[in-house]
């Protein structure tokens, strides 16, 4: 398993490699390699292929990989929690609680988040709230079926909540904030990479520490109590790395759709196995992978249409969703 595991992520990772640089030359001229190296390290600033690499694709191509990477792990960690290949960030609402705290902070007379990091704060604190609500109707709802209605319910009222703060929101807030809603890779500037990267660093490293606690739950709560798990404690913590995950991608780039859903299932076809450090690895280069196709989908149909990220991701997802329906239940 090992020796098929590694080759399979060093060819993710190969992939990946390559696509990223691919995604970086892309645009309306030609990049080579020393102006991709110089403008990530050492631009200069009279330099036009320098300045956009700097500017312009790094900040996509990177902010590509982490939204991807976190998105897909925290997919993971609800489908494991909820013991459930339906569950994700989108389906189960926790992206429409991060959407709701965003509009709150960013259209309403509430703005009390007004820095980026306010903005990562709103979203977190959003995505905790939904993901909590969840948590605790997962009680009292024993059928998968029902709680992912419940999820549903749940971005259905936090959208309408939504829709009536747009209703009393100023014009050009208002647009922004509809343009924020389609998901793009492009709202992030290079001195806002750091930040995003931190936090999902944060986040996926808490997530990896949640490794041994992730398998035993597989084997239902009760079993994972008797074997030295503390259930209660393990669930606040992977509420707490979805929500960070969640939060800072939703923050920045919108509420992305079905990443989340597709490629943790994905990746169980792929690795057969249930051990999570395999899993959360997959999942993390499958995530950056199926993003960045999407990025680079998106800048070779630039010419003739500006699709949305939200577009490219629905079509993916959606087919796998019915798929995994028909197979699963």
């Amino acid at each position: 398993m090992n020796k098929k595991y590694w080759r399979t992520s060093g060819l993710l990772f190969l992939l990946l490699l390559a696509l990223v640089i691919f995604d970086l030359t892309l645009g309306s001229f030609s990049i080579g390699f020393n102006d991709i190296f110089n403008g990530i390290f050492n631009y200069d600033s009279s330099s036009t292929a320098e300045l956009t690499v700097r500017v312009f694709r790094f900040p996509r191509v990177l902010t590509a990989i982490m939204s991807g990477a976190a998105l897909s792990i925290a997919g993971l960690l609800m489908q494991t929690l909820f013991q459930n290949p339906l569950a994700g960030p989108y389906v189960l609402g926790i992206n429409s609680g991060s959407s709701l705290l965003v509009a709150i902070s960013t259209m309403s007379t509430f703005s009390f988040f007004g820095s980026d990091l306010g903005l990562i704060a709103a979203a977190v604190i959003g995505a905790s709230g939904a993901g909590v609500f969840i948590l605790f109707c997962s009680i009292y709802v024993k059928n998968k079926v029902s709680l992912l209605l419940v999820g549903i319910m749940f971005g259905s009222f936090a959208g309408a909540l939504v829709s009536l703060i747009q209703a009393y929101a100023d014009p050009n807030n208002l647009k922004s904030f509809m343009l924020w809603s389609f998901g793009s890779l492009q709202g992030v500037e290079f001195n806002q990479l750091g930040i995003l990267s931190l936090v999902v660093i944060i986040g996926a490293l808490l997530s990896l520490a949640l490794v041994k606690p992730l398998n035993l739950l597989l084997l239902g709560d009760k079993s994972a109590s008797l074997l030295g798990v503390n259930v209660k404690t393990i669930r606040f913590l992977i509420i707490v790395a979805t929500a960070i995950l969640t939060g800072v991608v939703t923050a920045f780039c919108g509420p992305i759709a079905f990443v989340g859903l597709v490629v943790p299932n994905m990746v169980k076809m792929i690795y057969k196995t249930t051990n999570h450090y395999h899993l959360l690895i997959g999942s993390l280069l499958g995530g950056a992978l199926l993003i960045v196709i999407c990025d680079i989908t998106m800048q070779l149909l630039l010419p003739y249409v500006n699709l949305p990220l939200n577009a490219l991701t629905a079509l993916v997802g959606a087919p796998v969703v019915m798929w995994i329906i028909m197979k699963k239940f």
